[in-house]
């Protein structure tokens, strides 16, 4: 892993890769940001919302911005797992079988509408996002540094659908929604939009070694003692809490402390505050839990969990200072 870079520089590419995503999403500075956070915290983004609010057009731009391997995989009922990770192939010549790397090995992977795969092909993607590697005919396959998978899927439109597993919806460290833009940046869409797409003109404004360098100043953010501890609550509230299931896994809470270092970066601070933590808190954990159908019936809410993350954020002592 590279140095890492000094406060300005880490400020200027970061802002750079803002500025330049910004540029094609109108209107949705936390959505972009959560991207840049997912990035740089070594973690992987799930964009769930309606069809045309810009999931792909997100992913797409901050792919765009970064001068890296970027593979786009369409996910159809008809895509194989070996699509997805490679296959060994055998050569007459040779008389040896060489193993073909799938569109996996790539630095940013865009996985569009993931949901409309087999649990077979979804399941291709487990051990490529937590161990970083691809394992075919018993070897194992190492993948790009930095790593980062961003899935787009609708959560309306269930026909012809699988539903990602908790495994892995495990995996993502954050889910975001774009929701729809304001009117002023719908019609700024429509201005920009009507003779060119913007996506087009975009030009990476980092390298991949930039990346790496950002990923290792963000690795040096300081988290006291007293928010570990705060974010441990947090993670066990949800697990005895009555109207919750499923609780937050360990790997979740490990993951929001991992975003919450990167958000406290981007503030240009060198610590994490409890405000970081309790900003990121519905994002990092609210996608894997699952709701009693106690408390599903009885909230208005479609969902109920990010008003239950809400009452554990407001329940849990916020430590007042760090030792």
């Amino acid at each position: 892993m590279p140095d890492p870079l000094p406060p300005e520089r880490f400020r200027a590419a970061t802002d750079a890769i803002i500025r330049s995503v910004s540029s094609v999403i109108d209107g949705k500075p936390q959505a972009v940001r959560m991207a840049l956070v997912a990035l740089l915290a070594e973690g992987h983004l799930l964009i769930e919302d309606v069809p045309g609010v810009g999931k792909t057009v997100l992913a797409r731009a901050l792919a765009a911005s970064v001068h890296a391997r970027v593979r786009r995989i369409q996910f159809t009922p008809d895509l194989l797992p070996s699509d997805v990770t490679g296959v060994s192939i055998f050569h007459p010549g040779s008389q040896a079988f060489a193993f073909t790397p799938g569109a996996v090995f790539a630095n940013i992977v865009i996985a569009d509408e993931i949901n409309r795969s087999s649990p077979k092909t979804q399941s291709a993607l487990l051990e490529a996002m937590e161990e970083r590697q691809v394992t075919v005919d018993g070897t194992s396959y190492p993948l790009p540094d930095p790593f980062l998978v961003v899935a787009t899927q609708n959560p309306l439109e269930m026909e012809g659908t699988y539903p990602l597993p908790e495994a892995q919806r495990d995996r993502f460290m954050l889910r975001i929604s774009m929701g729809y833009p304001d009117a002023a940046a719908e019609a700024l869409m429509l201005r920009q939009r009507d003779t060119a797409n913007p996506l087009a003109a975009l030009q990476p404004v980092v390298s991949v070694e930039d990346v790496s360098r950002l990923i290792a100043f963000a690795r040096g953010v300081h988290v006291a003692p007293t928010i570990e501890e705060y974010a441990v609550a947090l993670a066990q509230a949800t697990r005895s809490h009555p109207d919750l299931l499923l609780g937050a896994s360990p790997r979740s809470t490990l993951q929001l402390v991992r975003a919450a270092k990167v958000w406290a970066a981007l503030d240009g601070r060198g610590f994490v505050i409890p405000d970081d933590v309790t900003d990121l808190l519905e994002p990092v954990f609210a996608h894997r839990l699952i709701p009693s159908r106690t408390a599903a019936g009885a909230s208005r809410a479609s969902d109920p969990v990010p008003q239950i993350l809400e009452r554990i954020a407001a329940s849990v002592r916020v430590p007042l200072a760090v030792r």
